[in-house]
């Protein structure tokens, strides 16, 4: 959306805005100046919004007050259109973190699905970066480009493409490969002639099994060292006076995030150096026998 001089806190026509009631209930709305937002808790007119600063506080036509915001970027990845279940914003952190994401940065993404994690890419390279994301269903495509037109601003390098990455691609030089995939060890040969000397892979799988074939693949291909896999864990706490305690939901299993960096190739087992002396040593010495 074009600038129109007004500083950013100030809610404009087009602008996305949450809602959120007494009770800590989001509602996200896109504003449209002749629209009403209808809720359980009554209705208010797109107009009352915008002119107005974030953090402001309206009444619905039922007389209750709600809290306008613009949305984070953990709110609007929450509550955005989408087709399939999207990447939790604890994941999304994480994988921007571990995969090393950094401003001005080629990555190529797979598996754009509603276009989390793509935002999230595009927010992390800014606009001297590039992202190239690839699905296999238009569908899918067209509802990331629209999500993420709507929460990246203008300027920002992305193209989408419909492709199955399986058979390859054809972008060289990449920083970074990231992938939402069942079976990405079937790209690690791919990655490891596109990644630059240094570059990171990074795959988020949900079970075990894939994350043990994707390592093992890794390993087996040999340019590629430093393979890490973690998971994350999210407990909210509820704090309320002096009751203070863990929510009775939290987040829990979503995903393992796997990653790698682009090497030199290992050397195979046969040709493995003998142990350092520090290895030696430590060997030689006599095991701890209790008194």
């Amino acid at each position: 959306m074009p600038d129109s001089g007004q500083p950013r806190y100030v809610f404009r026509e087009d602008d996305h805005a949450i809602a959120v009631d007494r009770k800590g209930r989001r509602y996200l709305v896109q504003l449209r100046g002749s629209e009403t937002f209808h809720t359980h808790v009554g209705n208010f007119a797109h107009s009352d919004v915008i002119g107005r600063v974030e953090g402001s506080r309206i009444t619905t036509s039922r007389g209750h007050r709600l809290l306008v915001l613009k949305p984070s970027m953990a709110e609007f990845t929450r509550l955005m259109p989408r087709i399939a279940t999207v990447i939790y914003p604890k994941d999304l952190g994480a994988i921007v973190v571990h995969g090393d994401i950094f401003p001005g940065a080629s990555v190529l993404e797979a598996g754009v699905g509603s276009g989390a994690l793509t935002i999230a890419l595009l927010r992390a390279v800014g606009e001297s970066g590039s992202v190239v994301s690839y699905d296999v269903r238009s569908d899918m495509i067209e509802r990331a480009r629209a999500n993420a037109e709507a929460a990246v601003p203008l300027g920002y390098d992305l193209t989408l493409k419909i492709g199955d990455v399986y058979h390859g691609f054809e972008e060289k030089e990449l920083d970074r490969i990231v992938l939402d995939l069942p079976e990405p060890w079937r790209v690690v040969p791919y990655a490891s002639e596109a990644l630059v000397p240094g570059g990171v892979f990074l795959g988020f799988l949900p079970t075990v099994p894939q994350v043990s074939d994707l390592v093992g693949a890794l390993r087996a291909e040999r340019t590629f060292d430093m393979i890490e896999t973690i998971e994350l864990l999210e407990r909210p706490w509820s704090i309320d006076a002096r009751s203070v305690r863990p929510s009775h939901r939290m987040v829990g299993h979503t995903g393992f995030i796997t990653a790698a960096r682009r090497c030199e190739p290992a050397p195979r087992p046969a040709d493995t150096a003998p142990p350092d002396e520090d290895e030696a040593a430590e060997a030689a010495e006599p095991e701890d026998v209790p008194d």
